[in-house]
């Protein structure tokens, strides 16, 4: 058997798009099956169930759904209504799996959509979706017609929630991944992160009470209710459980994305799914394993590692989104983390002035690195800007920017250092192969 998760066990049994996108192939699925049962049993079961099976946000932090939708108020208020929003703007670099959802599960998506709003008694959502994915954006609003006319979503639907979906394609701008920007950008603002609290479930989108997900998170849910809490909680480990959405690239023999078992070992899932590390195992470097937010890992480190939230952590990296970056050994780690670097300063909305001011900074002096033009004291320099800009800003992108390069100086430092000193020694570093070229 190749991985661990058995073909029967996979929610995403059209990830690869082999077979019809649209209502009909994916009612053969199992899509739209039993929904009206399953709101019949009341907003508290779903609730209790989701928490249950242990499912924790799949669009980076990992926060329990369950309990994030438990935070939403009891009772509607007049003129206050309730509203889910599903981020779909999945500008993570690295990260390549909720578009597999939305041009060939979108069906899958729009039942989850519709059971987590009558959770949460919200009788509207909105799914904001990246600019750049134009193709997802014209596949979901087919998706979304074809949920009309069948009348499983709408005023007057056979499920007897009155439920209306809205389609709306950001600018394609990295912040509006932050719920707080996110929501500004939904009210035609400028997209920058609020000050918290108030939290969305107080006061969101149109001082509303909302609840902001991800679309893998709420893709699985009508899944999971109709199989049951226990089945989906019996994969992986403790609080770290159900199945997960892999998008690995870099050097591997085949980057893939794939739906595999939580907790899976890192070696397992780029043997099996991937074929290998390109030049065999001993030819891996380092692996970013969540995106290019977290922090880097080496290969050692790699050996008997299981990819979930709390074995990562542990590691002083972390799950994020689970988009794997495998780099061989003719990688430049510096010249890496340097062009991260430049995308997070391109992409800082300028409103807190650590992020502002440093994420430039921060890439200027990166740069010199990678070229060895800098001295050895700037690097305990750049370590410190870095915890001053991590944890001191309005959203997570300033931690997002400071990551990078923490990780490449926990684990490679003396590979900066050599980089320094034989520029000081009169011996220009020649760029190779890299990354970024490939």
């Amino acid at each position: 058997m190749v991985g661990i998760l058995e073909d029967k066990d996979r929610i995403f049994t059209n990830l690869y798009g082999l077979h019809d996108w649209g209502l009909e192939g994916a009612k053969q699925r199992g899509a739209w099956n039993g929904t009206k049962d399953i709101l019949s049993f009341g907003r508290q079961w779903i609730i209790d169930n989701t928490k249950a099976s242990g499912l924790r946000g799949r669009g980076g932090a990992g926060f329990s759904t369950g309990l994030k939708w438990s935070f939403m108020p009891k009772e509607v208020r007049e003129g206050r209504p309730h509203y889910l929003v599903v981020n779909a703007d999945e500008s993570e670099p690295g990260t390549c799996k909720d578009r597999e959802i939305m041009r060939h599960d979108p069906h899958l998506f729009l039942e989850g959509c519709l059971v987590a709003s009558f959770a949460m008694q919200a009788q509207a959502c909105y799914i904001y979706i990246r600019g750049e994915y134009v193709l997802e954006r014209e596949r979901m609003e087919a998706a979304v017609k074809q949920a009309y006319e069948a009348k499983l979503i709408g005023k007057n639907n056979i499920h007897g929630w009155p439920f209306d979906l809205y389609l709306h394609h950001g600018a394609g701008a990295y912040i509006c991944g932050e719920e707080t920007a996110l929501l500004e950008s939904l009210e035609g603002k400028k997209g920058q992160p609020r000050l918290k609290p108030p939290f969305p479930a107080g006061a969101g989108l149109y001082g509303c009470p909302t609840t902001v997900n991800n679309v893998e998170s709420i893709a699985v849910v009508p899944t999971i209710l109709r199989r049951g809490a226990e089945w989906f909680a019996g994969f992986g480990r403790p609080n770290n459980t159900g199945t997960k959405l892999f998008c690995i690239s870099g050097h591997v023999e085949k980057p893939c994305n794939v739906e595999e078992a939580m907790s899976i070992p890192f070696r397992q899932l780029i043997e099996d799914h991937c074929g290998g590390i390109r030049g065999g195992w001993s030819n891996l470097k380092a692996v970013i394993p969540g995106g290019s937010s977290v922090r880097m890992i080496p290969a050692e480190a790699c050996e008997d590692l299981f990819m979930d939230f709390d074995a990562l952590s542990a590691l002083k990296s972390g799950l994020g989104t689970a988009a794997v970056i495998v780099m061989d050994k003719s990688t430049d780690l510096i010249k890496a983390i340097a062009r991260i670097s430049y995308f997070y300063k391109h992409e800082s909305c300028g409103q807190c002035t650590p992020c502002r001011e440093g994420t430039g900074w921060m890439w200027r002096v990166m740069e010199r690195m990678a070229k060895g033009e800098a001295d050895p004291k700037e690097i305990d320099t750049l370590l410190e800007v870095t915890t001053q800009i991590e944890g001191h800003t309005i959203c997570a992108l300033g931690d997002a920017a400071a990551w990078p390069i923490q990780g490449l100086f926990r684990h490679f430092r003396p590979e900066v250092e050599a980089r320094i000193a034989q520029y000081r020694s009169g011996k220009p570093f020649v760029q190779g192969h890299t990354l970024a070229a490939e």
